[in-house]
């Protein structure tokens, strides 16, 4: 009998890791026929991604000890063992560490802070920037730890040539972009004078074990995005970010009350939203439609309602749809564009 956690397993299997991740495929495909380690994972607060809590878990306990396990994983080895035969001792580590994982399940939140996701919404701050004039309040909400609000202060490369280099950082975002041509607004980075992170756990990169907390939740064959991790943490430590603890709809009104007039605000966020339950989401619309009533805003976003990313403009209490774009690679590989 197929259960809900068997479905998410395969799920994760299937439309996630595939092509991306090899052992947490074929290790997810295990899982989705084990009942012992699918009541483990039972206990995970059913709001989050169950399969990336599990497996960040795991690693993040890996990454404080010495165990036969690390031998299967490319986090930890140049030349890892068999995948094939990565289930026995992935199920006997995950067994001996019960209690810790139990812990780790009900005190952690899948954080994956993917600062790649910056490659599409910069086109889209520097329009905006652009057609206004005015210095961007950046306000983005479930913002980890804040790798996306230092979005101008990175450097990109578009389809492997197309450069923009907006500062000595080492950082370089790579993706391609599959659709219309991006607007000339991206050679002129913009001015951002606020930067408001809000987080039910908001993730201080200074802070070592929140950091390997942070990389736990990075796939084992996914060395680049560590490595962009490492040097965006460089960039969001030098910057003045406001972080916000706590319920950011809650919360959103009184921060856009705080920012000056002579700023332009963009409410944004990207694979937060389906943690949101859905009267969540739509008083997030509402008091964005009610601060639109006094000033103009942007809405930036996806996974609210359907996958897509949106970018929206409301004033005087109404919404313009400014583009819609098809879905993107979740970890922002690829995106396609639209004028």
């Amino acid at each position: 009998m197929e259960t809900n956690l068997t479905r998410r397993f395969l799920q994760f299997a299937r439309k996630e890791c595939e092509n991306s991740s090899p052992l947490y495929e074929f290790l997810s495909y295990q899982i989705a026929e084990d009942s012992v380690l699918q009541k483990l994972a039972s206990q995970i607060p059913v709001e989050q991604p169950i399969p990336n809590l599990f497996f960040a878990s795991v690693q993040y306990l890996l990454m404080q000890q010495e165990d036969p396990l690390k031998s299967y994983y490319p986090t930890f080895t140049d030349s890892p063992l068999p995948i094939n035969e990565s289930y026995a001792p992935f199920k006997e580590f995950v067994l001996n560490h019960q209690e810790s994982l139990l812990e780790l399940f009900n005190t952690k939140l899948v954080q994956t802070n993917e600062v790649r996701r910056c490659s599409y919404l910069y086109p889209m701050f520097t329009e905006i920037y652009k057609k206004h004039g005015k210095p961007l309040a950046l306000i983005e909400i479930g913002t980890s730890a804040g790798l996306q609000l230092g979005v101008d202060q990175y450097n990109y490369l578009y389809n492997e040539e197309i450069e923009v280099t907006n500062s000595p950082f080492a950082l370089r975002i790579e993706s391609k972009n599959l659709g219309d041509p991006l607007p000339d607004s991206i050679y002129s980075s913009p001015i951002v004078k606020t930067r408001i992170g809000a987080d039910l756990n908001p993730i201080n990169l200074k802070d070592e074990h929140e950091l390997k907390w942070i990389q736990a939740l990075i796939w084992p064959e996914h060395h680049e995005r560590r490595e962009m991790l490492t040097q965006a943490a460089k960039v969001i430590n030098d910057l003045d970010i406001e972080f916000v603890r706590g319920d950011a709809i809650a919360h959103l009104e009184d921060l856009c009350a705080s920012i000056s007039e002579e700023e332009q605000i963009v409410v944004f966020h990207t694979h937060v939203a389906n943690q949101i339950p859905r009267q969540g989401r739509e008083e997030l619309i509402a008091k964005l439609v009610s601060v639109s009533k006094g000033r103009p805003i942007y809405h930036c976003y996806n996974n609210m309602f359907d996958a897509k990313l949106h970018q929206d403009y409301l004033v005087d209490g109404n919404m313009v749809e400014i583009r819609v774009i098809e879905p993107a690679d979740g970890h922002a590989r690829w995106f396609s564009w639209v004028k």
